[in-house]
């Protein structure tokens, strides 16, 4: 049975396995330059007193191949699902041919278990080859890009975990549905949809994050501006810490009150009355440096007169009662988000294909 598995999965196995290697060999190629690359420009640049620049020259080499190769590792789990998943067993409830593998010596349970560790494994481990060959070539970028969180789905071990819920995913629709391209369309629309709500509501959610308080001054604040919801605020500076995963950004009283726009306008008339009405398409606001951003944020215009002085003097008064507060996640929780998160995804696809098996052993006829 295993062997007869393997048989039928072998072309699928030809075409990934196979790009796999043309991704190794392009990056085998390209790596080493990159490497020589980050060690002669950013990881020297004190030398060369250019680490404002440095970092961003750097990182414009190979641009459209970074683009590339993290669209693929996000976009691989997906293509597990829908292609692989999604038609394993669904392929032969459509066509009728289990009932000849279930006439044989083999009992549905060994049926469907071989297929899921065989096909499973072998479309896992092929997604975890390419996110580490895609993590070995891009870390000299992240070390200069120094945002460690923002490429946080498509490094090291959680594609693994999305390509075996994907899978699971795919194949309990196909075995539920009974047809294979509805099961391909609903697998992409529900993979899709999953990820999207635990990246944007349960992934903050894994660890509580941490709490940094710092002095409203000249340094903490960066600016003051209207948004598109219609209110004034100051934009704080946010966190100093490296690789930091920044939730918020807020001023807030010692009691916890935040300083709303109404609080604003009240304590910095001058400030805020030199500003057109919150809103209209656009933000528009001042720094540090006195730019002013007009409406829709596509063009620079002058500040209005006397900005930066408002600025200040609005800083200082506030200064005494307020306070920014800073909500992160430090760069040494990464492996611990990491680590969370695969095993969820891990432990969703064992309970996904556990329902495979146990609707085939009694819904099934």
């Amino acid at each position: 049975m295993s062997r007869f598995a393997w048989l039928q999965f072998r072309a699928q196995a030809v075409v990934i396995f196979g790009g796999l290697i043309v991704v190794a060999v392009v990056l085998a190629i390209t790596g080493p330059h990159l490497v020589h690359l980050y060690d002669t420009t950013v990881a020297t640049c004190a030398l060369h007193g250019d680490c404002l620049s440095a970092p961003s020259a750097f990182l414009k080499n190979d641009h459209g191949l970074q683009i590339l190769l993290d669209a693929l590792v996000i976009v691989v789990p997906c293509i597990v699902g829908v292609f692989v998943g999604a038609p394993l067993v669904a392929r032969e409830l459509e066509s009728g041919t289990f009932r000849l593998a279930w006439t044989q010596s083999i009992s549905r349970t060994r049926w469907v278990a071989m297929k899921l560790a065989i096909v499973g494994l072998a479309s896992v481990a092929a997604t975890g080859l390419l996110s580490l060959m895609v993590t070995w070539w891009s870390s000299p970028l992240d070390r200069a890009n120094l945002s460690l969180w923002s490429s946080f789905d498509q490094r090291d071990l959680v594609p693994i975990g999305y390509a075996a819920f994907a899978f699971a995913l795919g194949v309990l629709l196909g075995v539920v549905l009974r047809r294979t391209l509805p099961a391909m369309a609903i697998t992409l629309v529900g993979f899709v949809t999953i990820r999207l709500l635990f990246d944007h509501f349960l992934r903050p959610k894994l660890l509580a994050p941490t709490l940094q308080h710092l002095p409203m001054n000249q340094q903490t604040v960066q600016g003051f501006g209207s948004t598109n919801g219609g209110s004034f605020m100051l934009f704080g500076g946010g966190t100093n810490v490296p690789n930091a995963w920044v939730y918020s950004s807020l001023f807030e009283d010692k009691a916890g009150h935040p300083l709303t726009s109404s609080l604003l306008s009240n304590a910095c008339p001058q400030l805020v009355n030199g500003f057109p009405p919150p809103g209209g398409g656009g933000a528009i606001g001042i720094s540090r440096g006195a730019i002013g951003i007009s409406p829709g944020g596509k063009s620079a215009i002058p500040v209005p007169g006397g900005g930066r002085s408002a600025l200040s003097n609005c800083v200082d008064k506030l200064a005494g009662t307020y306070r920014e507060v800073v909500a992160y996640q430090p760069a040494h929780r990464y492996w611990a988000f990491q680590w969370t998160e695969l095993a969820i995804y891990l432990a969703a696809a064992l309970v996904l294909s556990g329902a495979c098996v146990w609707w085939i052993r009694r819904r099934l006829s």
